[in-house]
């Protein structure tokens, strides 16, 4: 049935050209997107949640609007970052450390010596810059395009594109970009895919694991982010969180939310 995959993919390309986001697709079409009452969890701040189950399809939306705003990605452009990387050799493997340079930066973790694997945990944004300038302009570009990732514009700056810059994202796009993850239906490696998906692993129970990413606006914790999945006993869900606020904002609204509906138990 792999023509009818392709022809699937094929049209769904051709929706994004027309829509120009991707997001309609996501929360217009047959799956018919509900709405997800949480207000409260984002505590009057502005922001949305998109949450979907891979089990029957079913999206969940919390401000339909935000959700289809393009917004910088800011650390949660790792994730893109390491799946190029490994896919041109950029770097070799999830091991490879890279020297850290003596550079005084934002946080004591980040300066040390960093693989790629530790620098997705610490969200070390100096290696993951050494190694977008590694990948170059037209590599990054190229694959920017392949994966459709947002509005795929690197031109803020080889080393600094997502970084409150011209790269742009919605959450619905981030949540569409980690579902074909979570189905290594990308245009990398299934090692790569899978490589990038147990660097993202950020908590590992009996009856769970739970994959993610944070992202914060540094200049003025004005944007957070918090994208991935969660696999459990009774299926995958992959969702994104944007807030205005921190990463860790929005990751504690993902958690709360996916305890809530028991997704995760308590």
């Amino acid at each position: 049935m792999k023509w009818m995959r392709r022809a699937g993919i094929a049209v769904l390309a051709l929706l994004l050209l027309m829509t120009g986001t991707g997001a309609d697709v996501l929360l217009d079409g047959k799956e018919n997107a509900k709405e997800l009452p949480i207000e409260e969890a984002f505590a009057g701040k502005r922001g949305t949640m998109v949450l979907k189950s891979l089990r029957n399809d079913q999206v969940y939306v919390y401000n339909k609007e935000r959700s289809k705003e393009r917004l910088t990605p800011e650390s949660t452009f790792k994730v893109a970052n390491a799946l190029i990387g490994l896919e041109t050799a950029a770097v070799r493997d999830e091991y490879e450390v890279k020297r850290w340079d003596g550079v005084e930066r934002e946080f004591e973790s980040w300066n040390r010596d960093h693989s790629l694997a530790s620098a997705m945990r610490e969200s070390a944004i100096w290696f993951y810059q050494d190694l977008a300038r590694t990948i170059g302009e037209n590599k990054m570009a190229d694959y920017a395009a392949k994966i459709g990732y947002g509005n795929q514009d690197i031109s803020g700056g080889i080393d600094k594109f997502w970084l409150d810059s011209s790269l742009r994202i919605s959450a619905a796009e981030q949540a569409d970009f980690i579902e074909k993850l979570v189905e290594e239906d990308l245009p990398f490696s299934k090692q790569n895919q899978k490589t990038v998906k147990r660097m993202m692993i950020q908590d590992e129970q009996d009856h769970f694991i739970l994959h993610g990413k944070t992202g914060t606006r540094l200049s003025d914790m004005g944007l957070g982010w918090y994208v991935g999945f969660i696999e459990t006993e009774k299926g995958t869900w992959v969702f994104a969180v944007n807030i205005d606020g921190s990463g860790t904002e929005a990751k504690n609204i993902a958690l709360e939310v996916l305890k809530e509906r028991k997704i995760i138990k308590n």
